[in-house]
């Protein structure tokens, strides 16, 4: 099966940055060359839309649909890849030649846009389309709101972070089912470590992997409520009882040896994490459903030989946290450039509405391996890793999105310093949660 491109390249991409001053450098380029890709919302009531090469195969055939329908309303599509998509759409969305159909991530982007006015709020316009919007996964529909308004409508497969585990490694140790708790897990890592066996993978050297497991602790501990603070911009939300646990946690586990000896050194970029757990050298990996991919590069009979199971990330005894809440990456959206007239809104969502989440939409998808975020879909999918996963997300009651996503650019690139120096010794609990409060509001 193969995992949606747009997510593996959302994850991979997590530690990559642009100096600002380059940004600002390179901003007069950007804006010409946004005038010749595909015309903007403004450009001669043309209706336009940017993504990125990742969702291509998707998005693509969609358009064409529409465009063969409604000649006298065709959509421009232009396509580049991810970090050039950033770069590009930074400076176009607050442009007269931003695209119609703006696509983005959700989360603190997308918030950046509402605040500075960048897109419309679609919620009456969405309000008589209850038959395309009862379609979506609820949880995943959340993440294009901003302040109960709906501002952005998912376009893309969805990808949770999920337990993996070897069977075989797991049995020759005496485990017998998934932790369903972290004093479970905590169990299992001695009895892997009895066996000789490393307990979890994890790609230390490319530092996403890391937050996995800061926020899903945190979720279980406390609930969607600590983290939404930290996005409301409370004061001292680092500081939280729960996010001081969860860090806590995170050293305890490793000071109990529960991560692969040099885990510090393996790349997750590189699937050198999966490769630890597919060949019998690891017990557990906590990774993203995009990593699925990769296994039969690895070892094409691992799964067919039954060796694969994945599992929800397990519960905190006494935590307020569901143990059915997910996190990961729900979906990328589509919002409307608050620059383009009636005309283009009505056609821009006229599209998605009809096109994007249809039949033939749906179909282009599965047939790609990927898990659509729609209601129902389940029958449609094909082998057992899809329909297991696409039940966990089913029954989220909340679908948390990853936090460098869902966090300011500024206080995304900060985490990412005090993550690595957390999972390295380098920093207490305290000193991490002190040091992230500084970039609350930033």
């Amino acid at each position: 099966m193969k995992i949606p491109a747009s997510s593996r390249k959302i994850a991979r991409g997590r530690v990559k940055t642009r100096a600002a001053a380059a940004v600002v450098a390179v901003g007069v380029t950007i804006a010409l060359a946004a005038c010749s890709a595909g015309g903007g919302a403004a450009s001669n009531g043309a209706i336009s839309a940017w993504s990125t090469t990742a969702d291509k195969p998707n998005i693509q055939p969609s358009i064409a649909e529409w465009n063969k329908s409604h000649p006298e309303q065709e959509i421009t599509a232009d396509y580049f890849g991810t970090n050039d998509f950033k770069d590009k759409i930074r400076t176009a969305v607050n442009s007269p030649q931003a695209p119609t159909l703006v696509y983005n991530w959700g989360g603190g982007t997308l918030k950046s846009y509402v605040k500075a006015g960048l897109v419309k709020d679609i919620s009456k316009d969405l309000a008589g389309e209850k038959d395309f919007t009862d379609k979506i996964v609820p949880s995943i529909a959340d993440t294009g709101k901003i302040d109960g308004k709906t501002y952005a409508i998912p376009a893309s497969s969805t990808a949770p972070v999920v337990l993996y585990m070897n069977k075989d490694v797991l049995a020759k140790a005496g485990i017998s089912e998934a932790p369903a708790t972290w004093d479970d897990l905590l169990t299992d890592v001695k009895k892997l470590k009895a066996a000789g066996q490393a307990p979890i993978s994890l790609g230390g050297q490319s530092k996403w992997p890391y937050l996995m497991w800061i926020e899903y602790l945190v979720d279980r501990i406390g609930g969607p409520q600590p983290f939404q603070a930290i996005l409301d911009g409370k004061p001292d939300a680092w500081s939280d009882p729960a996010v001081i646990k969860a860090t806590t946690m995170i050293q305890q586990l490793i000071k109990a040896g529960g991560y692969a000896n040099g885990y510090a050194s393996v790349s997750a970029d590189t699937n050198a994490d999966l490769a630890l757990m597919v060949t019998g050298r690891a017990g557990f990996l906590l990774q993203g459903t995009w990593a699925y991919s990769g296994i039969s590069g690895i070892d094409k009979d691992f799964v067919k030989d039954g060796k694969l199971e994945i599992a929800p990330f397990p519960a905190v005894e006494g935590g307020k946290g569901d143990p059915k809440s997910i996190a990961g990456n729900p979906s990328v959206y589509w919002s409307v450039s608050s620059k383009a007239s009636p005309k283009q809104t009505k056609a821009a969502l006229d599209y998605v509405t009809s096109n994007v989440w249809n039949d033939s939409y749906v179909k282009t998808m599965i047939d790609q391996g990927q898990i659509p975020p729609v209601q129902g879909v389940a029958p449609k999918l094909k082998g057992d890793f899809s329909k297991q996963v696409e039940q966990m997300i089913t029954d989220a009651p909340s679908f948390q999105q990853s936090w460098d996503l869902a966090l300011s650019p500024a206080a995304s690139t900060e985490f990412w310093t005090q993550l690595d120096l957390l999972f390295n010794g380098s920093s207490t609990p305290k000193q991490f949660s002190d040091a992230m409060n500084k970039t609350i509001g930033k």
